[in-house]
């Protein structure tokens, strides 16, 4: 391991461990009453929509979370493989399912973890649910020169712990054509692809594929530079060379709120200390529940994501 990445690992590793403190006593404050979790098997015998899918990780603990998504993909039959991990910062098991054929890859990422105290339905349940929906979807008609490769990820609220380990242990770094990583697709009406500080072929093709569905660059979807202090798994195969961003819904009335916001470092330090912009109004908090979940929002996301998996293949 070089030098850079390992102090790259401490900071991370510190910054999970601050963003889980200050998530806690934020959180003790929050008289939010505790959601019930559904009973798996309900969910699973149920209708699953990505809405309807979110409730398997939803108010549950993290090891919990593992378990429900692993539980869901035997009871569907699934096959997918399992990456443990265990180090100094954490352990975890990671997920992933590969449907399709072809020598490169489009993996598409979504944590199944939560900060304490919050249910974690937009952060992350609801991008959970939008995978498991599309690959029942993408099952019935997989692409024949690309395969998609859904990685469901442990300890990504610990500086992306599993997609680090997962990037350490199992990529082959060649056969990604891209990552795109899903957070907080729950709640808006505008795409928004990020950590995009440069033009590449794979953003072209994202973003060919967005224009494809309706949208419009800088009105129903936008590309936005490095965003400071927020972050998510993709960065964890950035380092690599690959082409890696994040996918996020916003909505656009808030726009010019959630610019300041985001952009902002100080901001964003002291972000459980100041009134936030939606869909920031519950991360990490014990509100963000099923019900602030908006069905429109998870269909634009999925929508979104089978345009970008026919433009890569």
């Amino acid at each position: 391991m070089s030098r850079a990445t390992s102090l790259r690992d401490v900071a991370l590793y510190l910054r999970g461990r601050l963003n889980t403190r200050l998530s806690q006593l934020a959180n003790v404050r929050d008289r939010t009453p505790p959601v019930v979790p559904a009973p798996i098997a309900e969910v699973i015998r149920g209708v699953r929509t990505p809405q309807a899918l979110s409730r398997l990780l939803e108010g549950r603990s993290n090891p919990e979370r593992e378990h429900a998504v692993a539980r869901y993909l035997r009871a569907l039959a699934v096959p997918f493989a399992v990456h443990r991990f265990a180090s100094a910062e954490g352990s975890g098991e990671n997920f992933s399912v590969d449907l399709g054929t072809g020598d490169r890859v489009l993996l598409l990422a979504a944590h199944h973890d939560a900060v304490p105290g919050s249910p974690g339905a937009n952060d992350n349940a609801a991008s959970v649910g939008l995978l498991l929906h599309l690959i029942e979807r993408l099952a019935v008609s997989p692409p024949t020169k690309l395969r998609v490769r859904f990685l469901f990820t442990a300890a990504e609220e610990r500086g992306y712990l599993g997609a680090r380990q997962y990037v350490l242990d199992n990529t082959n770094v060649s056969e990604l054509a891209g990552v795109l990583s899903l957070e907080l697709c729950g709640v808006g009406d505008s795409v928004v692809v990020w950590d995009a500080a440069e033009e590449t072929p794979f953003l072209r093709k994202v973003s060919a594929a967005l224009e494809g569905v309706g949208l419009g660059r800088d009105q129903s979807y936008h590309v936005v530079g490095r965003i400071p202090m927020f972050g998510s798994d993709h960065r964890a195969f950035a380092p690599l060379g690959v082409p890696a961003y994040g996918f996020t819904l916003v909505p656009s009335a808030n726009a010019d709120a959630l610019r300041q916001f985001v952009f902002s470092p100080l901001r964003s330090a002291f972000r459980h200390l100041i009134r936030r912009p939606v869909p920031f109004d519950t991360y990490h908090t014990p509100r963000d529940r099923g019900g602030t979940l908006e069905p429109p929002a998870l269909a634009l996301a999925l929508r979104g994501l089978e345009a970008v998996i026919a433009e890569v293949a």
